[in-house]
């Protein structure tokens, strides 16, 4: 769900080039000026350039994520001058959307949890005027079957009562779901964090939940939120997240998931971002080296706020620093497709999930259900997930195959009209969350004047990674003498 949650690029497959929804970004650095060829000019710049106070000195940040984005606020807030230097053509990473024929395409199946502490703090809620999705889901258990409803029974307890007797689970299931989500909502976050570690898959095992509700509701749930259907990820995880699915709503912003990078962004100084520039080497005595040979100086600091991978990459010592994994493929990655409609075949503002077993498709709704301004007025916005690379598929086979799927689920006849709007692939959607973890956040520096923030250096959130650039900024800050 990409940090559910959800930081840097992400590789996608594309239909032809559209239109993608800017990242407001008025900070964005000026073009150097053209050296000047007159004399009196030079003679004049000479003196000017000699009189000019020395340059303030300056962190820098590598990676527009949210943790980069974050990171940035904070030495904002804080008056620390800093350059934050982003690969891409734009801020986000892998919280974006795109704008395509007049829908709204986020990078990824990615729902907003309100109830995330952090995001509370950073955000303006208001201004993401966020639509949110009905408390519950709908299973499909199979082709003949009808949709099974599961709703939240403290929000909804009457139409919880008519799911009670569904085959999605038993009926003590249902009573255990409820006492799951009171514990969780009156656990503390410490004690979730500390809590002897095992896998989810283990976890609701030892809860009490029957196969048939794991199966059918909780596995393809959760898959859709971690990118994991064995359930290894780690049990803090799923505490912490079932807590903030108990205290809050899933959401959409009404312009998509990306007005949320879009607001941080919004909030930088005029001068501080530099786009298309690729960090290729670092050192915090001598700042960050661009791939084109390029030196910027870090004096204060430098942040290293892009994804796990890359991080890697620029920072071959982080391999060291974090705990040993049992050697076992662990792979994070999605593929997300989208589908233009003129009708939805639900109606209501739901997750759909795929209970059933078989097929390729984890989840889907009908985006425009939660929120109208994903499409065109008079059109429907479809959001299809699967997880895995399906790396053996072209995207017009993956469409198909889709599509074929889906006619299961309601009709060939209803699901063949849809057009194939464009298919992302997500390959590295979020860091590895297996135990054992520290979704705590694990301490920003990493040497002298060289801090990391991520998804990966705290939970796997977009609360984790907002909380893991504060932090790094905050102990920047601290370092230098600079906080308050």
């Amino acid at each position: 769900m990409v940090w559910p949650n959800r930081p840097a690029s992400s590789r996608h497959s594309l239909q032809p080039q559209r239109t993608p929804m800017p990242v407001h970004a008025p900070h964005l650095l000026p073009a150097p000026p053209k050296p000047h060829c007159h004399a009196a000019a030079l003679r004049f710049t000479v003196a000017a350039s000699a009189a000019a106070p020395a340059p303030r000195k300056a962190a820098v940040i590598v990676g527009g994520g949210l943790a980069g984005l974050a990171a940035a606020t904070h030495l904002t807030s804080l008056s620390v001058p800093f350059t934050l230097v982003e690969a891409s053509d734009r801020l986000g990473g892998r919280v974006a959307t795109d704008v395509v024929d007049g829908y709204r395409l986020d990078r990824g199946f990615q729902i907003f949890l309100t109830a995330y502490p952090e995001c509370r703090r950073v955000l303006d809620f208001p201004a993401l005027r966020l639509r949110p999705f009905y408390p519950g889901a709908l299973v499909f258990a199979g082709a003949g079957e009808p949709f099974y409803l599961l709703s939240d029974p403290f929000r909804l307890p009457l139409r919880s009562l008519s799911a009670a007797l569904s085959p999605v689970g038993t009926l003590p299931d249902k009573v255990l779901v409820g006492l799951t989500r009171l514990r969780a909502a009156a656990t503390p976050d410490d004690a979730i964090l500390s809590a002897p570690e095992t896998t989810t898959a283990a976890h609701l095992r030892r809860l009490g939940f029957s196969p048939s509700i794991v199966e059918r509701f909780l596995r393809p749930f959760l898959a859709g939120i971690f990118f994991d259907p064995a359930l290894d990820t780690s049990s803090r995880l799923f505490e912490l997240v079932f807590k903030r699915l108990a205290l809050g709503d899933n959401a959409l912003p009404e312009e998509g998931i990306g007005a949320i990078a879009s607001q941080l962004a919004a909030r930088l100084p005029a001068g501080s971002v530099r786009l298309n520039a690729r960090a290729a080497a670092i050192d915090p005595s001598g700042g960050v080296t661009l791939d084109t040979g390029e030196t910027i100086p870090g004096e204060l600091g430098v942040i290293v706020a892009v994804e796990q991978p890359e991080a890697e990459k620029l920072l071959p010592q982080l391999s060291s620093m974090v705990p040993e994994k049992p050697k076992k493929k662990s792979e994070r990655s999605t593929v997300c497709l989208y589908f233009s409609a003129d009708r939805a075949l639900v109606q209501d503002p739901i997750l759909l999930l795929n209970g059933s077993g078989k097929g390729i498709v984890n989840n889907m709704f009908f985006a425009t259900n939660v929120a109208p301004s994903y499409a065109p007025p008079g059109k429907v916005l479809v959001s299809v997930s699967l997880v895995g690379s399906f790396a053996d598929r072209d995207d017009a086979e993956l469409a198909d195959e889709v599509v074929r799927e889906l006619g299961g689920w309601f009709s060939a006849g209803k699901v063949a009209s849809w057009t194939h709007l464009r298919t992302y692939r997500i390959g590295f959607a979020q860091p590895d969350q297996t135990p054992p973890t520290n979704p705590a956040g694990r301490d920003p520096r990493v040497a002298d004047g060289l801090y990391v923030c991520g998804d990966h250096w705290c939970s796997a959130t977009f609360d984790g990674a907002l909380v893991s650039g504060r932090r790094a900024a905050e102990a920047l800050a601290k370092d230098r003498g600079l906080s308050s």
